[in-house]
Order: C-alpha cells, then structure tokens, then sequence
C-alpha cells in the first residue's frame, strides 16, 4: 500500500514586484510598487503589483492607468533577466535539502515539492519545514514566500491558492477530510486550480456552484458535458488525485510545436503587421534550425487593434518539410493576404510551427532547386554562429531595420520583456 505523502508547493509573493522591492532594500508586504514598462503607454500592463498595492484593492495583471494615482507608488521597469537570477537561486536553496528528482518547477515563480521522505530525514514536520523553506528565502533574497501543504499534489496547490490566503503565517495545509469539511462548498468554483470560467459557465447548467455539486449530480451528465475530463472534475471535487511526481518526470508530450506572440507598440498597418510577422517567422525558423526540428504545418493568429472584432486566425499545410525561412514565407505571406482585413489596425501576432519532425524528415517538391536550398543553409550556419558568439543583434536584415520592425528590440528581452541586463534599479 502506498504510504500517505506530503507536498509542498511554494509560491514567490508577487514575485517580480518582491525582486523589485528587494534591489531597492524595500519591505515588499509594505511598499506600493507595480512592475510595468511606462514607456510603452498608460494601457501597458503590469506585470506585477506589490501585496501592498494588492491590499489597497489594485488587481493583479490591471493595465498601469487603472492604478489610482493618489496611492503614490513606485512604477519598475521590467527586468526578467535579474527575475530570472532570482528564480535560480530559490531552486538553490530547494537543493541544499532537496533532490532535485523531488523538484517540479511549475512556473518561473512556483515550484511543486515531494517533502515525504525529508521529513524523516530532518526529523521535523511539514509545517515547520516549510516555514524553514520560507525564512532561508527571506533572510537571503528577502523575498516573501506562501506555501501549501498536501496529501497530493492537488491539494497542495489548493492550500496553496485558498487556504494559505488567510493564513497569518502565510502556509495552508489540506488532506481529503480537511479538503471535504472546509472547502467542499467554497464558493466561487473559479477559486479551485483548473476550473476556468467556461467550466463554470457548463457547470452552472446543472446548478452546480461549488465542490460539493458536482460529487451530487449524475456522472453521466458530467462525462457527455466534459468527456474525460470529467474523471478529472470528479476526482478532485472529493480532494483526490494520482499523479505523483514521478509522473509529472516521466512525462512526455505527445506532439511538439515552436510558437511565437507579440502585442505590438500601437495599432500597426497591414503592410507594417505584415513585415513584423515576417520577422517573428524568420526568428522562428532559427529556432527550428537550433532545435533540429522542421515542420510542414504553420498557423497564423492576427488580432485587431479594436478587440470588439474577432482576430483572424488561419493554418496552412505546406508541400514541403523544412525549416527554411524563404520556402516558409512564400505559405504564409498567401496565408497572411487571405485572412487579415486589410482595413484595420492590427495590434496582436502570433504564429505557431506545428507536427514538428526531426532533421530526418526533411522533405521538398520536385520544384524546389535544390542548389538554393543548401546556399540558404550555409547562409543561415554562418549567421547563428555570429549570432551565439557576439548576441542576435550582431547580424541584422535589412526588414529588421524599417523603423516599425520589432525584432532588433525584441533580440534584447526575454520572454517579450526588458532584459533589464546592465541596468539599474
């Protein structure tokens, strides 16, 4: 029989603002600060907003002009590399008491943690193990931290996100009878991890509002509502779940894609949109080249800048197997004519390579000259070796130099962010 198992999943408070506060020597629970590049405009969206501002009734995520004025608080532009630095020396930290195989990074400022077997070996429990975790973060980067505690990783997460929330001491703790007794009827169901509100929206036709609905209805109207997933639903409305760590290791996709998405700087022309997805696509196939990968099957995603009209979105299936920028664009420039209305302001991009194949399964039509085909290969060899020796911005074309190009500006940030490399607070 498996034995009862202890998780932890450990959350940065506000996690860019915190690192932001702390450059800056500041308590990070007591000073207004929002992370957002003003640069940009007023509608720019915070990346993040300090528990102080949070407190005052300012919401996560808000854009920067939704941020009462009178509140005097401190605007940081972003800096993922620094956020980065961070994150790399919290898992550190989870280390020096903690194999890394019991270690699941969830996002750059959440970690899911495999405690049971550390907790014998330090001779302590989960809660105070957890406050030992929390107080070595804080009395080293001075970064505040909320954690989790269950009896699988569902619940830990749900301790995490509810319960630790109300918590003084900033940690929740939740196994199946404690999950059933104070959280079966917590409302609202958006609250749980996984329950969006679409899944709301299905479940309220059943009047179903809370955990413990969905355990009262038939399971047939769950499983003809929401297919498999309803297995899924129906597990963790009674606080259970099987997945342990080991499998969230051993776990493999089964199809692979190379994405990309930008919000661009003001509403953009066709012309001009149009040159900045040719640039998002030529980035993307030099990822493709780096990961040793080639596709035949690229989507297209264009969002307006008037958001009350739907974005145009559309897939091309090419007839050759490749990673070359100029056999790709001959597709998407046909593709991107035939979907995008030509009379509006377009402001969102994104493209997605997918049905990745290995170099192997590189393929052209009998039209392809083949003498292009490997001149462009040895043009692009010699650009990504430039580029890994000296930066992306040592080789530029001459499309990433028309004054609404984004890619040279874009070759300094990470995750579509200021780098914030070589900068101070």
């Amino acid at each position: 029989m498996e034995k009862q198992r202890t998780y932890f999943v450990i959350d940065m408070k506000s996690f860019f603002a915190s690192v932001e506060c702390a450059e800056r020597g500041l308590d990070a629970l007591k000073t207004r600060l929002v992370v957002a590049d003003e640069k940009r405009s007023e509608s720019t969206v915070c990346l993040a907003v300090s528990p102080a501002l949070r407190a005052l009734g300012v919401k996560n995520r808000c854009r920067l002009f939704e941020v009462p004025q009178n509140l005097n608080f401190i605007i940081a532009k972003p800096r993922m590399q620094k956020y980065i630095d961070y994150a790399a020396e919290i898992y550190g930290i989870y280390l020096q008491y903690i194999d890394k195989s019991d270690i699941h990074v969830y996002s750059i400022d959440e970690s899911f943690i495999d405690v049971t077997t550390y907790l014998k070996l330090y001779k302590t429990d989960a809660h105070s193990f957890a406050k030992k975790l929390m107080e070595e973060i804080d009395q080293k980067l001075h970064i505040p931290s909320t954690v989790g505690i269950g009896s699988n990783l569902y619940l830990a997460k749900i301790a995490l996100d509810i319960t630790a929330k109300k918590s003084p001491s900033r940690i929740g703790c939740l196994d199946e009878e404690s999950f059933l007794k104070t959280l079966w009827n917590h409302r609202p169901i958006t609250d749980f991890w996984q329950i969006s509100h679409g899944t709301a929206q299905r479940l309220e036709k059943y009047a179903i509002y809370d955990m413990e609905g969905i355990t009262r209805v038939d399971e047939n109207l769950l499983y003809k509502e929401f297919g498999i997933n309803a297995e899924l639903l129906i597990d963790h409305a009674w606080g259970k779940e099987s997945c342990l760590m080991s499998d969230i290791k051993n776990y493999k996709g089964k199809s692979k894609s190379i994405s990309g998405s930008q919000i661009l700087p003001k509403n953009y022309s066709f012309k001009d949109a149009k040159l900045v997805m040719q640039e998002m696509l030529e980035n993307g196939c030099y990822d493709l080249i780096r990961r040793g990968y080639v596709t035949q099957l690229v989507h297209l995603y264009v969002g307006y800048g008037d958001e009350r009209h739907q974005g145009a979105k559309g897939t091309v299936r090419m007839h050759v197997t490749t990673n070359l920028f100029c056999m790709i664009v001959q597709y998407t420039n046909k593709l991107f004519d035939q979907i995008v209305d030509k009379g509006r302001p377009i402001r969102k991009l994104s493209f997605s390579f997918c049905e990745l194949l290995p170099l192997e399964g590189e393929s052209y039509d009998l039209f392809t000259d083949t003498k292009i085909v490997e001149k462009e290969k040895r043009l692009i060899s010699s650009i990504l070796q430039l580029q890994d020796k000296y930066g992306k911005n040592a080789v530029l074309k001459g499309i990433d130099l028309h004054k609404n190009a984004t890619q040279k500006e874009r070759n300094n940030m990470i995750g579509g962010h200021n780098s914030g490399k070589n900068e101070d607070a």
